[in-house]
């Protein structure tokens, strides 16, 4: 069981931005998640994956992608109150959901570094 966050690296964020921008990526499809999924991810330790698409181009293909799997995901817009515009698309949640489902969506991504 894993929860996948995308960040899009071409907006140049800082860290601390793309930290909160994660944060609510994750609790977004967090809370759209089925509570069993939840169960068996919490006591699997939690386990969190951030990766990095090049532009909102690439990530809406995954977004595309992921609404077709049943998994619970959550397309993060910022608010516009510090780096950004309002309503800049910056991060997607995915998850928590097994491995081997949410691999075929974000299996290609890199990791963010």
């Amino acid at each position: 069981m894993k929860q996948v966050i995308i960040m899009r690296s071409d907006l140049n964020m800082s860290r601390g931005k793309i930290a909160a921008q994660a944060c609510h990526a994750s609790l977004g499809s967090f809370k759209k998640s089925e509570s069993s999924k939840l169960k068996k991810w919490e006591k699997e330790g939690e386990k969190k994956v951030v990766l990095k698409v090049g532009s909102l181009e690439d990530l809406y293909e995954i977004y595309e992608i992921a609404k077709k799997s049943d998994a619970a995901i959550y397309l993060v817009k910022d608010a516009g109150h510090t780096e950004i515009p309002s309503s800049t698309v910056t991060c997607l949640g995915i998850g928590p959901d097994d491995d081997e489902k949410i691999d075929k969506i974000t299996g290609d991504l890199k990791l963010l570094k």
